[in-house]
């Protein structure tokens, strides 16, 4: 097959910059799009810059000409309402039918698994789950999927990413372990998580594989083996310089309480304190992908990082 010419948007953020390093492994032309108004800095051969937003469709005309393969990672996270509808709705969709009008043969959008909303989640496949989203950011990226599916694209879902240049996974556990001065019901949940260099191995495989090998328009992006949260924890805990907590195991209501008064949002307890484990060796398989290090060994290839970043966060008051 000729070399594909692949359209990565988000390319400046955290998931898109390993998507944008794997793909440039893989001997790819890439066309990067980003809405920063900076300069762009040096661009590596067989490398174009584009700037557009999608929160502008009129910026999108002309992003996929000549673009064999859109990977699609940005989305905007947090915010209002309108401001979510804008980007990942509204905005996906003009760059979808972009990428219709242009010909591009293979879209793969990067998703979430918070499209399910709240819940415990043991094994589940995505054909038996039904999309729950409870917020306007997984609300506005299940209809970025609806636009992505019905147009033949396919859609990843990981669960939590960690890996350099993560602010979020990270930082939000390290906050909660800074101010609880325990565990809570024991920290024995599981969860499904996968390192951003492996996800970006997922969705530049899913990019180039053929139509026949990805039949399903969803599916979970996910390390097969699931990880004990308190693992989590102390891997967090100890990178970020925080110490043992205490002996008390608090309850989940006790959690919500101390979170509360200390200004930290106690929302991802849920997380935390029952299990969110997706079905995940499908994907691998269908891709003949080797899923790679567990969360032990793929830490570690991040690990100076969280130790450098997670130190000189301010700890919550």
């Amino acid at each position: 097959m000729p070399t594909p010419t692949i359209l990565i948007t988000g390319a400046s953020g955290f998931i898109g910059g390993h998507v944008v390093r794997e793909a440039r492994q893989r001997g790819a032309e890439l066309s990067l799009m980003t809405h920063l108004r900076r300069p762009p800095s040096a661009t590596a051969p067989g490398t174009h810059r584009v700037h557009a937003d999608l929160a502008d469709p009129d910026t999108l005309r002309g992003v996929c000409d000549g673009i064999d393969v859109l990977i699609h990672c940005a989305s905007r996270i947090g915010g209002g309402d309108e401001a979510n509808e804008a980007v990942n709705a509204r905005g996906t969709r003009a760059l979808v039918a972009e990428a219709e009008r242009a010909g591009v043969r293979r879209i793969v959008q990067l998703s979430t698994a918070s499209v399910y909303g709240r819940g415990t989640f043991r094994g589940s496949r995505p054909e038996d789950l039904r999309r729950r989203p409870g917020s306007a950011t997984s609300r506005t990226r299940a209809a970025a999927e609806d636009a992505v599916t019905s147009a033949g694209g396919v859609v990843l879902r990981p669960h939590l990413v960690y890996g350099e240049g993560d602010r979020w996974v990270g930082a939000g556990l390290a906050r909660i372990l800074r101010v609880l001065p325990g565990t809570v019901a024991g920290w024995t949940s599981r969860m499904s998580m996968i390192s951003a260099p492996d996800l970006a191995r997922l969705l530049v495989s899913a990019s180039l594989a053929p139509r026949s090998a990805l039949p399903a328009p969803a599916h979970h992006a996910v390390h097969p083996e699931p990880v004990r949260v308190a693992d989590v924890l102390r891997t967090v805990a100890d990178c970020a310089g925080i110490h043992p907590p205490g002996e008390a195991d608090l309850t989940v209501e006790e959690a919500r309480a101390i979170l509360a008064e200390n200004g930290v949002p106690a929302s991802a307890l849920d997380l935390l304190t029952t299990d969110h484990v997706f079905e995940g060796a499908a994907l691998w398989s269908a891709l003949r992908q080797a899923p790679g290090d567990g969360f032990h060994a793929g830490f570690r290839h991040a690990e100076q990082w969280y130790r450098t970043t997670l130190r000189t966060q301010t700890p919550a008051a």
